[in-house]
């Protein structure tokens, strides 16, 4: 486990804002728990990127343990030429790379969290569930308790439905408790 000094920039180059990072947005979607070794990978190879990561506290054995773990795991954010971009493809940590299209909105989207990083705020990784999708508890006595997710008055609520009977209830829950369904695993 890496110490928080240990761990690579969440920009680089270090010092600058990604609004003046030159070239192309991608979205490097890392094979498992690869995010800090690509980091630094590129970082050798001077490719500007983003990793927007949070520390970690936690006890074990009467021990505090310190971490930092990417916000949005499995994914580095980065702005390259063509020759860096076959660079990142060849470090082997990558499993795919997903396109942006639209360049300004991802920056857009950024943007508030780099922001936030930079004024020491803690952010912490959050379930992004949109009304109409399939979700599973993962905590709590509910958990495996599948439904339909819905937002009434800016309240999260699990529709359980009776598909025979055509009849449904609803309970309110925490989205920090739910989880995606994958569509091909859904019944």
């Amino acid at each position: 486990m890496l110490k928080p000094e240990e761990n690579p920039p969440i920009i680089w180059p270090a010092g600058k804002s990604i609004v003046d990072f030159q070239g192309t947005w991608w979205v490097a979607h890392t094979k498992s728990r690869n995010e800090k070794a690509l980091a630094w990978q590129m970082q050798k190879k001077n490719i500007s990127y983003f990793l927007p990561m949070t520390e970690k506290v936690y006890k074990k054995s009467r021990r505090v343990f310190r971490s930092m773990l990417p916000l949005f795991g499995g994914y580095v954010f980065f702005c390259s030429d063509e020759t860096q971009r076959l660079e990142v493809l060849k470090t082997n940590r990558v499993a795919s790379l997903l396109e942006v299209k639209d360049q300004q909105h991802l920056l857009n989207d950024l943007l508030p969290i780099e922001k936030a990083l930079q004024s020491g705020v803690e952010l912490a990784p959050y379930n992004y569930i949109k009304t109409g999708q399939h979700c599973r508890v993962i905590a709590g006595p509910l958990m495996g308790t599948e439904g339909m997710v819905t937002n009434d008055h800016n309240k999260t609520k699990l529709v359980l439905q009776i598909d025979m009977l055509g009849k449904a209830t609803c309970l309110e829950i925490d989205a920090s408790l739910l989880e995606i369904v994958p569509e091909n695993t859904v019944l």
